[in-house]
């Protein structure tokens, strides 16, 4: 619940303060951030941010998945405050329902009937051209019935989300789960 609430935090004061929210230099269209004037826990620019995402819910099926989203917003905001884009290894794992949405555009209409195109896909494609890795777990795919053929060609097929997560976090990469 608390998560839940956080996300709707995070969207409600977007929303509220959109006029203030500034694109990336990297993902232009995804990932907004607000400027932080003077903070007083400087961002460490020479550091090395090894970050893995755990994706594991849907939103609107309209709208990007905000999990998603965050990992551009990531990229995007360190960017501008310094950290060199090649000083940022960056992955997605997405497992349970979150699997749709990697899903081609047919696909992706015959799971969400009101939905023309799939939101994700555009921000899929902006992450991998980034260099982000985007790890879908097999055995969420395999039981929501998403193979290779019906995901984007942007995303890789784990064992699973857990080995993918182990793996990851055993090559240094820090976990951000929402």
């Amino acid at each position: 619940m608390k998560k839940i609430l956080f996300i709707l935090l995070v969207l409600l004061s977007s929303a509220s303060f959109s006029q203030q929210l500034e694109a990336g230099n990297l993902i232009p269209e995804y990932g907004k951030t607000f400027k932080i004037a003077s903070p007083g826990f400087k961002t460490d620019t020479s550091a090395v941010f090894k970050v893995v995402f755990d994706v594991d819910r849907r939103f609107q099926a309209s709208e990007p998945n905000a999990l998603i989203e965050t990992a551009a917003r990531f990229l995007n905001m360190h960017e501008k405050a310094g950290v060199d884009p090649k000083n940022m290894q960056v992955a997605l794992v997405i497992h349970g329902k979150a699997v749709w949405d990697v899903l081609k555009n047919e696909y992706y209409q015959e799971k969400n009937h009101e939905v023309r195109q799939n939101p994700n896909l555009d921000l899929i494609e902006a992450l991998s051209e980034e260099g982000v890795e985007i790890i879908i777990c097999g055995q969420s795919a395999t039981h929501y019935n998403v193979t290779r053929e019906k995901a984007s060609e942007n995303v890789k097929f784990a064992l699973s989300a857990m080995t993918a997560l182990v793996q990851l976090q055993n090559n240094g990469y820090q976990l951000i789960k929402f």
